[in-house]
């Protein structure tokens, strides 16, 4: 196993301990009002992207945003692992009404507001588009003090907002309160309206932040789980083609259902990776030189290298020169689903 995965391993491992409560149920130790949150020695910072016109855009603009965005991916930083989110909310109606439709203004034109607003409750009443999508970075590192991570995030959040703004996304950091709210969205759905939260008020009184975003109960299975309410299951990518078409991603998040989608992403440093890749290569030409001494040994001196070796040893020599010569990276990366319903059925 490559070292870095196996470092990260080791260092995101925490002994289990069993929830007395709810709130202990959420790995939350520390949290500051800059919207930096601890998990053990971890520390998370999250960023709010909006999405751009891939889609619709011409090859030529494709090709712009592809290598913009490949070029994010090549600048995260290899001590720290990534998380992107795309999280699938039902649109709340309370907060529709008060950000969206326009307000009366006691004139001759609140008939014509009227009737703009009753086309978008409308359009709002059909399931297909109650759901509404919001997009998240969150960056995690390990170090030893809060100083030392808020400076980790002063520069890695600046490069990350400046590559995106160069793709025509809007960004922006989350403070605590922001970030909180997510959680709360998630763990009580349909509540939207009710969250209220005030740090300096937990910090007069001595209550838990975690007392106004958990579920009523959490309760787990065998494959799925129970929050309040709601039943959910999480699924991962187990087995990966070759080759993803980058419209995957968006026919899962195309779905009418809440569910938040998340790829965590572990750069590999450069040495680290043509090391192994090297060494990938050197395990797949001894197999072919073994496989070409056994037809020797047999008098066939015609034969002609399997297929899949072949094709072992091309992607492995082209993904080497990918690393040496094309100013890539190797990545790991895992899809996450969780999915919510109403019921199990």
């Amino acid at each position: 196993m490559i070292r870095t995965l196996q470092n990260t391993i080791k260092q995101d491992k925490e002994c289990f301990a069993v929830p007395k409560s709810v709130q202990e149920a959420i790995p939350i130790h520390r949290l500051w009002p800059d919207g930096i949150f601890q998990f053990g020695t971890k520390y998370s910072k999250t960023i709010r992207f909006s999405d751009i016109n891939y889609a619709i855009a011409s090859k030529e603009d494709k090709t712009s945003m592809f290598l913009g965005y490949s070029e994010l991916l090549n600048a995260l930083d290899t001590g720290s692992t990534t998380k992107i989110t795309i999280n699938n909310k039902r649109l709340n109606r309370e907060n529709f009404q008060r950000e969206i439709l326009l307000p009366r203004q006691d004139d001759y034109l609140d008939g014509y507001r009227a009737e703009y607003n009753a086309m978008l409750m409308d359009k709002v009443t059909d399931s297909s588009n109650s759901v509404v999508q919001e997009r998240y970075i969150t960056l995690s590192v390990h170090r030893k003090s809060i100083e030392e991570a808020r400076t980790f995030f002063d520069r890695v959040t600046a490069d990350v907002t400046s590559r995106l703004n160069h793709l025509d996304s809007h960004c922006e950091e989350l403070d605590a309160v922001e970030r909180l709210r997510v959680l709360h969205d998630f763990y009580r759905t349909g509540e939207e309206t009710e969250y209220h939260l005030s740090l300096r008020d937990c910090m007069r009184k001595g209550v838990s932040f975690k007392d106004a975003i958990c579920p009523d109960s959490l309760e787990f299975k065998r494959d799925h789980f129970r929050m309040g309410e709601k039943y959910g299951r999480v699924l991962f990518l187990k087995e990966y083609a070759s080759y993803i078409k980058d419209s995957m991603i968006n026919e899962l998040t195309a779905l009418n259902r809440t569910m938040m989608l998340s790829l965590d992403v572990i750069p590999v440093p450069t040495d680290e990776a043509v090391r192994e890749m090297q060494s990938r290569l050197l395990g797949v030409e001894t197999n072919v030189t073994n496989w070409q001494r056994r037809q020797n040994s047999n008098s066939n001196f015609s034969a002609v290298v399997p297929y899949d070796l072949e094709q072992q040893r091309k992607e492995t020599r082209e993904m080497l020169d990918d690393l040496t010569t094309r100013d890539q990276r190797m990545m790991f990366a895992v899809v996450t689903l969780v999915h919510l319903a109403d019921s199990k059925e």
